[in-house]
């Protein structure tokens, strides 16, 4: 089965929603729509999408972040706080972790699932948007965003804006989906994406719609050296990527320096 496919648009006043074009002003809207509905089952879909393999993606990627005891993170667009949690025990209790989303009912799921597992002294939360976020120069060891740059509409406001908050010597780690390099995955991912993630939605979340979205931002998401690309712009170096799972998925890293 192959992909839909819908030709990227040159008007700079539109931008990508799945394989839709709108409005720039429009699409945060529409994001955020999708999360308020996903969110409650957010965890659970993620597990029964990958077959819990996102977890070991996440593990890899915690493996990465260099933190010490005392150190200080933030974790953008953290969605339920999985990335958040394992650096809250990296930096330990004279460290400290934010963990920011721009939909309010996500940050409540990262908030309760961060609670339950104990982690409340050494996390903090913040309403923030990632293109724009408030916090000071240099104030971060290590960024982390996991599956949330696809979701953004100025991906690369959002580098520059992650690239800032580092300290000198901090790195940015992206974790996203990507484009499948092991030969003949990619005829079988599409076919799961665009059949099986849809029928999940629709079973589980009752929300067809949201999770045929979402496949389609994975594919309309930059492919991997283009992503490093955007990131050398925003001001990182040292820049490299990990390819997980043939390339389904990518970690992207990179140092302020």
């Amino acid at each position: 089965m192959n992909a839909p496919h819908a030709p990227a648009s040159d008007d700079k006043t539109t931008t990508d929603f799945g394989y839709q074009q709108v409005p720039f002003a429009e699409k945060a809207a529409r994001v955020r729509a999708v999360f308020e509905s996903v969110a409650g089952n957010y965890n659970l879909m993620n597990d029964l999408m990958s077959g819990g393999t996102h977890r070991l993606w996440k593990r890899f990627a915690l493996s990465q972040t260099g933190l010490r005891p005392g150190g200080r993170a933030l974790d953008v667009a953290g969605g339920t706080g999985d990335l958040a949690a394992g650096m809250a025990r990296q930096v330990g209790a004279d460290g400290l972790v934010v963990l920011s989303d721009i939909n309010a009912a996500m940050l409540q799921e990262g908030r309760n699932a961060l609670t339950d597992r104990g982690l409340v002294a050494n996390v903090r939360y913040a309403l923030a948007d990632a293109e724009q976020l408030p916090f000071a120069d240099s104030s971060y060891d290590c960024v982390t965003i996991g599956f949330g740059l696809r979701n953004i509409t100025d991906k690369a406001a959002a580098l520059r804006s992650m690239t800032r908050v580092l300290r000198p010597g901090g790195q940015l780690l992206v974790l996203e989906f990507s484009h499948p390099v092991l030969p003949g995955l990619k005829p079988i991912y599409d076919a799961y994406s665009f059949s099986v993630l849809p029928w999940l939605g629709k079973v589980v979340a009752k929300d067809e719609e949201s999770y045929r979205y979402l496949a389609e931002s994975i594919r309309r998401f930059p492919d991997q050296d283009t992503l490093l690309s955007m990131m050398r712009e925003a001001g990182l170096e040292q820049c490299r990527y990990h390819n997980l799972s043939g390339g389904i998925v990518a970690l992207h890293r990179g140092y302020r320096l």
